[in-house]
């Protein structure tokens, strides 16, 4: 168990990823692409879609599955499915287990939070309005790689919050749940922490600090400021 994040530095941002950290999208996201990829001659399970596409900015996504099956998709595949996620979400969006109860920690530990995703703005609107994570933090805080033009593994959208923050990026803790998002945080010279549960594979990439639950992610956060606290007396 690793003891503290940044014993010797300070800890001044944390930067969340939105899908699969804060937003429990990627199972509705991920079967609507499954389909796509179906239609156009793939064979995939919703289930294997998950592990298969979670994380990846769309445009990225429309070249794989051209270049796998052979079959061009529309120009405006993009849009469409983007529209087609943002009428699921409005419909019904969950968030990942505890992620209430750890914004309350981040914010009682007073550390200032930002989010850094390959989702649109158009998607995080319609996703933190219906989970009440707007409650948390606000859409000036919210930054999207892929309306940036610079979609994960691009560390451009976590290198913008940091520098809207006014923080170094080596005093900024992302949390991530995809390998993708994790090489965009570590190429940053960011901390990340790598949110997946313990039965499933992790990159073994010098720097990466692994997860299993939010609650663990929290105690992590507060053993670090305690750690700092004792250094500084």
């Amino acid at each position: 168990m690793v003891s503290a994040l940044k014993p010797d530095g300070r800890l001044g941002l944390i930067i969340f990823d939105c899908d699969g950290v804060l937003i429990d999208s990627e199972g509705t996201s991920c079967r609507i692409i499954a389909q796509s990829a179906r239609e156009a001659g793939l064979s995939i399970s919703d289930e294997e879609a998950v592990g298969r596409f979670g994380g990846k900015a769309l445009m990225s996504l429309k070249k794989e599955i051209e270049a796998q099956s052979g079959q061009s998709l529309p120009e405006n595949w993009c849009t469409t499915t983007r529209d087609r996620f943002v009428e699921s979400f409005r419909v019904s969006v969950d968030t990942i287990d505890g992620t209430p109860q750890m914004l309350r920690d981040v914010q009682a530990l007073r550390i200032p939070m930002r989010v850094g995703s390959n989702s649109s703005m158009l998607e995080m609107d319609a996703k933190f309005d219906g989970s009440g994570l707007f409650d948390f933090i606000p859409r000036e805080r919210i930054h999207s790689a892929t309306d940036m033009q610079k979609p994960k593994p691009s560390p451009a959208v976590y290198l913008h919050a940091a520098v809207e923050e006014g923080i170094p990026p080596d005093e900024c803790v992302v949390l991530e749940d995809s390998d993708t998002g994790a090489k965009a945080a570590l190429e940053a010279g960011m901390t990340c922490v790598l949110l997946r549960d313990k039965a499933e594979p992790a990159p073994d990439w010098p720097g990466l600090i692994r997860v299993s639950t939010l609650a663990e992610f929290s105690a992590l956060l507060r053993r670090t400021l305690q750690s700092q606290s004792k250094q500084a007396s």
